[in-house]
């Protein structure tokens, strides 16, 4: 009860921060932020109705399995939160997405995401348990967690971020930059740490790594776009990239291994990118499918380092033979003797005329 009078002075500020983050937002997502503060408000009213509200509301694995399937904890467990620091998040992340993503996406395609992300994010987790239980036996695994809230998609939200704006700077350290492709995996680890110290339930971290694992799997392959395609193939949004640099050739090597798996069982598709050229900017290089950006490139290094060396072979040969010529043995002068006459003879052209040899013959003997 002081809780809720607490809430009540407050209400107010509240709602009038609460109309400066939802302003020019869509009904949807108005919608999925009323529906959370009035659950809270519920479950806060009294002891018995948050029992009851727990019980009906959240995922509870014993109870989604058959023979009790409760179906329906899987749409409305996204709606229950029992804090009011969370219910704060859950808002601000709905409002921002509102703000941001909705804009890109539409109001139908941030609902798809919303549903697919929640839904997959509470039978995943529930199957975690029930793992869990298989593994150590314990009933308490089944029948006293509760999957509740909206951790999945908040982890959702940092992934499609991720995908729009991978290189905004978010903080500088003395360690490196904090970007937007650095937030999924800082935050689940964070919640892991918030767990360990008794900040957080253990269905919270589990609930954030499902949350990426379904948002990356639906934006890269499955997600439709206006012009056709489906997915995202950016080797920027690459499952090894939510990784550090370090990490990332093994994290890849597995992935890959994964994917090629599902492929070859028929559960996914190979992927084929596609590309206009007609968009296409100048010195753009494409790789085909089925040839490894990697060989490529390593191939290109060596006709480049190829045609370096001819041309280096071809503009050393002028040196090389004005260096043979200079280091080649000299050979001994051959002497041509020639005969000198001591009177020099006209020549008789046959051109001339016969007159004018005679001419010369006559003055010749004149003198």
């Amino acid at each position: 009860m002081a809780t809720m009078k607490g809430l009540g002075r407050n209400i107010p500020y509240l709602r009038q921060q609460f109309a400066a983050l939802l302003g020019n937002t869509s009904t949807s997502v108005k919608f999925i932020c009323i529906v959370v503060l009035l659950s809270y408000c519920l479950n806060r009213s009294s002891t018995f109705l948050s029992e009851q509200m727990t019980m009906v509301m959240s995922v509870t694995p014993g109870y989604l399995l058959p023979p009790s399937f409760w179906v329906w904890t899987a749409f409305t467990f996204c709606f229950l939160e029992i804090h009011f620091w969370e219910v704060c998040v859950n808002i601000v992340t709905v409002g921002l997405c509102g703000k941001l993503i909705e804009p890109l996406w539409g109001a139908m395609e941030m609902m798809t995401f919303f549903a697919i992300v929640n839904i997959l994010v509470g039978i995943l987790s529930a199957l975690y348990y029930l793992f869990l239980y298989m593994c150590s036996g314990d009933t308490d695994l089944l029948f006293h967690i509760h999957i509740h809230g909206l951790w999945g998609y908040i982890a959702g939200v940092c992934v499609a971020v991720k995908q729009i704006m991978p290189d905004h700077i978010l903080l500088k350290t003395p360690i490196g930059k904090i970007t937007n492709r650095n937030i999924p995996l800082t935050m689940w680890i964070f919640s892991l740490l918030f767990w360990i110290v008794g900040l957080l339930e253990g269905t919270q971290p589990t609930m954030f790594f499902n949350g990426i694992i379904v948002s990356w799997i639906y934006l890269r392959f499955y997600q439709r776009h206006t012009n056709g395609t489906r997915g995202d193939m950016a080797d920027n949004f690459t499952f090894a990239s939510f990784f550090p640099n370090v990490l990332q050739p093994p994290i890849a090597v597995v992935s890959n291994t994964v994917h090629g798996f599902f492929v070859r069982i028929g559960l996914c598709r190979k992927v084929v990118r596609r590309f206009d050229m007609s968009n296409a900017p100048p010195g753009l290089v494409i790789n085909l499918p089925g040839i490894d950006p990697q060989d490529s490139e390593r191939r290109r290094q060596i006709a480049l380092k190829a045609l370096s060396e001819r041309l280096s072979k071809d503009h050393a040969r002028p040196w090389q033979q004005e260096r043979s010529k200079k280091h080649s043995p000299v050979s001994n002068p051959v002497s041509i003797s020639i005969p000198e006459s001591s009177t020099p003879q006209p020549l008789v052209s046959p051109l001339l005329p016969q007159l004018n040899t005679n001419k010369h013959s006559q003055t010749s003997m004149n003198t």
